[in-house]
């Protein structure tokens, strides 16, 4: 594959396969988790792409290891409700980009995406699954919501009932059944899913962007009403006595005492 990066070092990797740009997450020391560094430059890559009209398509993945584990739970202090607001300021202005980007964007996944990192996965148009990829909304063991447009890009994917057990529940897909219900679009030997997810990608380069734009914009229809919602909702969350439990036995690695408070 052509293109350059910054650095094996940096924090996203960014690279050009013709018409398709290629953005790994690269902090597998915290398993890919969604850290403020990696938010900034997720951020700005999507806005450098979004403008460059000779990118046909965009493929997010997250190494062979790990997609994402979600959000950084050592850097997740909200400073009362209004800083708990102000947390989402840059991950909704990218979950906004990607779900109403003109171009598609493809999730390339192997080993885990959790919490938010299963959110951004669901922002993509297209996920390949390596068998190996495992998906869990594992916000409700931290004491909080799902948020990043879960709530929007889950039940869009496999309708309300199997949404409403993958969020209450908390309970880990595999990729063969992520497939069945319609969470995975495609599962892949392991190892593969981002060849697999960059030949996908390549097509685009075929098809007239306009369409795709539409249709995308049309698809994109609910997304602003939940991340209002998340984003009072989960303030308050961070507030709770069980946020706080659930972090510190995270932390701790052991099983939480949640009390509803």
């Amino acid at each position: 594959m052509s293109g350059t990066s910054l650095s094996d070092e940096a924090v996203l990797l960014e690279r050009r396969d013709g018409a398709v740009a290629i953005l790994t997450l690269n902090e597998p020391g915290k398993r890919n988790a969604l850290t403020p560094a990696i938010r900034v430059a997720l951020a700005e890559a999507i806005d450098r792409i979004e403008r460059d009209a000779a990118i046909r398509a965009v493929v997010i993945t997250g190494g062979p290891q790990v997609f994402s584990a979600g959000g950084d739970l050592t850097a997740m202090k909200a400073d009362g409700l209004a800083g708990g607001r102000d947390r989402f300021r840059l991950l909704h202005a990218i979950v906004r980009a990607i779900v109403k980007s003109g171009k598609p964007y493809l999730a390339a996944v192997e080993g885990w995406a959790a919490g938010a990192g299963f959110s951004v996965a669901l922002l993509c148009d297209t996920i390949v699954a390596a068998e190996g990829a495992r998906f869990v909304a594992s916000f409700p063991k931290v004491g909080l919501v799902a948020d990043a447009g879960l709530l929007h890009t889950l039940p869009a994917r496999v309708g309300q009932g199997r949404a409403r057990q993958i969020l209450l529940q908390a309970n880990p897909i595999g990729a063969r059944t992520g497939f069945e219900i319609g969470l995975v679009d495609e599962v892949v030997p392991d190892g593969t899913a981002l060849d697999r997810a960059v030949a996908l990608a390549r097509a685009y380069d075929g098809l007239a962007p306009l369409p795709t734009a539409m249709a995308k914009e049309w698809l994109a229809r609910g997304i602003d009403e939940v991340l209002d919602w998340e984003r009072s909702a989960q303030a308050a969350l961070f507030q709770t006595a069980d946020h706080h439990e659930g972090k510190t036995a995270f932390l701790e690695k052991r099983r939480p005492a949640f009390q509803g408070r």
